[in-house]
């Protein structure tokens, strides 16, 4: 028994996990199974599928934290590089366009169907289990976890209007000649988001509201109720 099974999962059909395949070896079984709900092409242009199931484990865990590395993803990056607008010296600004890197991704999340997509997750749920326990959570709940993480994410806030930024250093044990730089939200509260906040605030207030409301479809299906809680980092 876990030590948390607040949000037990329902097998979608009779899925003795003796027919999965082991962890480190799942890559092309959950890969076939992906492309029968998504398509190949689909799969191909935006999933990353070398240990997909770790992947999602990990990035779940870590966005309400204050780092969800990019290289754990299990989806690709999004495409060009971050804009802003205003002059450099002064006060800058999330390029009003900036959101539209994020659109075309926004759509194919959309377009899953949450009720598929749901079955599927439910009949290879003992990797993700597995791979939540070999994380460091053994007894823990990985569908617990991902509840109280949409959760989390539910509760960004979506600030109205321009969004400032800052160039900020980023110093390392190692002195450097060329310094590392990236931007950081200039407002304190924003920039004390957790990892997944601040990346649904990059993406613009309307693709925000788009993706969380995919959010509640999936909550509405993986929590068999059960009361809000504040996710810990």
């Amino acid at each position: 028994m876990c030590i948390r099974d607040r949000f037990p999962v329902e097998p979608a059909a009779p899925e003795p996990a003796a027919r999965l395949p082991a962890l480190a070896d799942s890559d092309a079984a959950v890969g076939t199974a992906l492309e029968g709900l998504l398509g190949r092409p689909a799969v191909l242009s935006w999933l990353q599928m070398d240990g997909f199931v770790r992947r999602v484990v990990a990035t779940v865990d870590n966005l309400p934290r204050e780092h969800a590395p990019s290289r754990l993803w299990p989806v690709q990056p999004a495409p060009q590089r971050f804009s802003v607008s205003g002059q450099p010296g002064g006060t800058q600004y999330i390029a009003l366009d900036n959101s539209a890197r994020y659109t075309p991704f926004v759509q194919f999340v959309e377009s899953v169907d949450t009720a598929r997509s749901v079955a599927l997750y439910r009949r290879l749920y003992p990797l993700f289990q597995q791979a939540y326990e070999e994380l460091g959570y053994p007894g823990r709940y990985f569908n617990d976890r991902l509840v109280v993480v949409i959760d989390h994410l539910l509760q960004t806030p979506e600030p109205a209007g321009p969004i400032a930024v800052q160039l900020t250093e980023v110093r390392g044990e190692v002195a450097s000649l060329r310094p590392w730089v990236r931007y950081e939200y200039a407002d304190p509260a924003l920039q004390s988001l957790s990892s997944g906040q601040k990346l649904l605030v990059r993406m613009g207030p309307v693709n925000e509201r788009r993706l969380k409301a995919k959010l509640r479809e999936w909550r509405g299906q993986v929590a068999a109720g059960g009361r809000m809680e504040a996710a810990k980092p």
